[in-house]
């Protein structure tokens, strides 16, 4: 019995790749479905992109009533009120990324099914989409930073070196929860969970040198924490600790850029693997 030209016997047809399609293309397509996601969140609201703000500002609100008026906690942090709005809006953006990437390739069902699409924009789309609200929102952060009276320094500059690992390691995890989600519906419920955990695990609500000695190792490990205590010192308090200094020297921060690593690694092989069969499984 005779083969169709050009497919050895035994052997599975791959489906389109991760990325499928061209260069030009992928990066068009990027753009078109971030844009046209960007504009559809709140198309139609009466106060419109300023939602994107809104939503971090008033869970600011609320924490920042609980830990300065209820608990004290605030009083022993400098500037702390502009820190837990800056913390709030930067882990926003890894949190609404993350979770809004675990369904996103079941979403586009319709798309997925076409020929040669590469399947990478989908998830990449998202956190691009995430990339445009927090670059919105920081504009606005900044306004209150100033009108708060942080004074300005050079090491602002420095924030793109804060935005670089934090977008690397949302688009990982966001690979790797869309791409399992295909398979394992349990995941979107267990990532909600886990998210939720890390917000109180990554040093948004209080600086690293706030937690016991005894779990301060623990909360460094999170890949989060050493970005966030980098900010810290970057953006709005110049004498607090760094990452490196938080965690007593480069050694500590090992378990981190391990699981940083890791996470990317091994976010981007399952997307690769699974690309190809997202179709069929779905």
């Amino acid at each position: 019995m005779s083969t169709a030209e050009g497919v050895a016997p035994g052997h599975d047809v791959r489906g389109p790749s991760a990325l499928g399609g061209g260069r030009r293309r992928f990066f068009e397509l990027l753009w078109l479905m971030a844009l046209t996601e960007f504009r559809k969140t709140y198309f139609g609201t009466v106060f419109g992109y300023l939602w994107s703000l809104a939503k971090p500002l008033m869970f600011f609100g609320v924490l920042l009533f609980v830990f300065t008026r209820i608990f004290r906690f605030g009083d022993q942090v400098p500037n702390y009120p502009v820190l837990l709005l800056f913390n709030i809006v930067v882990f926003t953006f890894f949190q609404e990324s993350t979770v809004n990437a675990v369904t996103s390739v079941v979403g586009r069902e319709s798309v997925v099914r076409k020929t040669q699409f590469p399947r990478l924009v989908i998830p990449l789309s998202v956190v691009v989409t995430g990339l445009m609200n927090l670059g919105l929102n920081l504009l606005a952060v900044f306004v209150f930073i100033l009108a708060y009276g942080v004074d300005p320094t050079w090491t602002w500059l420095l924030l793109p070196l804060i935005v670089i690992p934090l977008t690397v390691f949302t688009t990982a995890l966001a690979l790797l929860l869309s791409a399992l989600y295909v398979r394992f519906r349990d995941i979107g419920i267990i990532w909600g969970v886990v998210s939720t955990a890390l917000f109180y695990a990554t040093p948004v609500l209080y600086p690293i040198e706030l937690v016991p000695e005894e779990f301060r190792s623990l909360i460094l490990a999170n890949p989060l924490a050493p970005i966030f205590e980098q900010a810290r010192v970057w953006i709005i308090d110049p004498s607090a600790p760094g990452a490196v200094e938080a965690a007593g020297g480069v050694a500590g921060l090992i378990p981190a850029a391990t699981i940083f690593v890791l996470s990317c690694v091994v976010g981007w092989y399952v997307f690769t693997r699974e690309a190809p069969r997202v179709a069929e499984a779905l």
